[in-house]
């Protein structure tokens, strides 16, 4: 037996914590902007993925029109900095709906390091950085998507395994349901199947 919900009589808000609570888990975008008054801003994005390989794109979605959106859109640029587990309560912390103006790397007290190629600084501690220009935005209802071009990655060489990122070492914080999240626990690795005809 199966409970049927259509999304055009339910509540938004029930709606969206059952959406958030089934599309798991969802990788974090950490994203660090400055403002065009030179304020920096850092807040934690959960709807994020990679849009294209070449030209190399990432993309996060705005719920709302945070202050992330608005200083893209102003500056056209941005860091997607990886969340890890040992900065848990940070990254939570950075999620405070703080007032525009404030930056959060000095409300929660996380070091800056500047950027290559962008403005906005880095999360020092964070073991990846991806240095981003704006591509474009699409917007969807009360969301807008936004489509960043990597122009820059700085990766921790701590973190590297023969040349090559290593998971345990990365230790990726996502977002389940709920206050949850949840960390990489166990491991599978399986090869693709080629295919051959008969």
């Amino acid at each position: 037996m199966r409970i049927d919900l259509d999304p055009a009589h339910c509540d938004r808000t029930a709606f969206y914590r059952l959406l958030t609570a089934t599309v798991v888990p969802r990788p974090i975008a950490w994203v660090s902007t400055t403002s065009a008054d030179g304020t920096d801003n850092l807040a934690p994005h959960s709807f994020f993925t990679i849009s294209c390989v070449e030209p190399p794109v990432v993309q996060f979605t705005s719920v709302g029109r945070k202050d992330s959106l608005r200083n893209i859109e102003d500056t056209g640029a941005f860091v997607v900095n990886l969340a890890p587990e040992p900065l848990f309560e940070e990254i939570n912390a950075t999620a405070t709906d703080f007032p525009r103006g404030i930056s959060e790397f000095d409300a929660v007290g996380i070091a800056r390091e500047p950027s290559l190629r962008v403005e906005p600084p880095r999360v020092a501690a964070s073991p990846v950085a991806l240095e981003c220009q704006l591509h474009s935005t699409l917007r969807l209802g009360d969301s807008t998507v936004v489509f960043g071009r990597v122009v820059h990655v700085a990766v921790s060489e701590d973190v590297m395994t023969d040349g090559h990122p290593e998971v345990t070492k990365l230790a990726p914080l996502s977002r389940l349901g709920r206050n949850e999240w949840g960390t990489i626990g166990g491991i599978r690795a399986i090869s693709r199947v080629p295919y051959e005809p008969r």
